[in-house]
């Protein structure tokens, strides 16, 4: 089900310069991207390697760039040697021989976390096959799923994600998902843009002590009561800091099928912005 909140129009088109004021909430981190070269290392650090879900590509920092006021996340097809490869391994990523897609995960982990606000992303997948670009989160505390994951974007297969996730001992697979999926096609129609896959859009988050709700130019796509995420400890994955991470996945347990992509990718994004409410609020 998909909800309007406020009207969506020219809402992703705005200018990258107007930084967005809210009444009650003020801006406590952003990064505009602004400085041409290397990310800024006082924000970001890099996942290196074969990291997960059976992922095809290899992630290495020379793939992000800030250029033009954005930063770009590159989706290669190139092979070289796998350096961890081990012959004979069980292990999904040590067993290749060869490296055969490179992309890059940035994280804000151990750098800036956060524990509730208002989190914005103005960015542009590539919807083609086999790609699975991500903004998300994960707590501090805990390994995963204990420490919780919130997906305000996903993409792979045609579909837009917003999701929460927590740890269920109950649960065959030890997780539970609070998960939303929407077509594209859903959202073309709603919004009545044909172009819409094609365009900047603004990804929304905003996270309190009750609840998580997620958005995309400000149309609702999930809300979550993280009261229901309590563990029998007492421990609540959603009322912690979390951190943040920007990636670009290629193929793996979820992202498709890239042979017929054609490639280098780009995954651009516009901004990063952080509010949190005024301690009046």
């Amino acid at each position: 089900m998909i909800l309007i909140a406020g009207a969506a129009s020219g809402y992703a088109a705005e200018d990258q310069a107007a930084i967005r004021h809210y009444p009650g909430w003020h801006l406590v981190w952003h990064d505009e991207f602004d400085t041409d070269g290397r990310p800024d290392p006082n924000h970001w650090g890099y996942e290196r390697g074969f990291v997960r879900n059976r992922e095809l590509q290899w992630y290495q920092p020379e793939n992000a760039v800030c250029r033009d006021g954005m930063l770009i996340i590159e989706g290669r097809r190139e092979r070289k040697p796998n350096p961890a490869y081990e012959p004979g391994s069980r292990h999904w990523g040590r067993s290749r021989e060869t490296i055969e897609y490179t992309a890059a995960s940035l994280l804000t982990r151990g750098k800036h976390q956060w524990q509730y606000g208002r989190f914005e992303v103005r960015a542009k997948i590539d919807a083609r096959d086999g790609l699975w670009p991500a903004i998300w989160m994960l707590g501090v505390e805990r390994r995963w799923p204990q420490c919780g994951e919130i997906d305000i974007m996903e993409y792979y297969r045609g579909m837009i994600l917003a999701n929460v996730c927590w740890w269920d001992q109950q649960s065959p697979y030890g997780t539970h998902w609070q998960d939303s999926k929407t077509p594209i096609e859903d959202l073309i129609e709603k919004t009545g843009n044909p172009r819409w896959a094609d365009e900047f859009h603004v990804w929304r988050m905003d996270w309190d002590e009750n609840t998580i709700t997620l958005y995309v130019d400000n149309i609702l796509l999930n809300k979550v009561d993280i009261n229901d995420a309590a563990y029998d400890d007492g421990f609540n994955p959603f009322r912690q800091p979390h951190y943040l991470l920007l990636n670009l996945a290629i193929g793996g347990t979820q992202g498709g099928d890239p042979t017929n992509t054609a490639f280098p990718t780009h995954y651009k994004i516009d901004y990063v912005r952080v509010y949190q409410k005024t301690k009046s609020q």
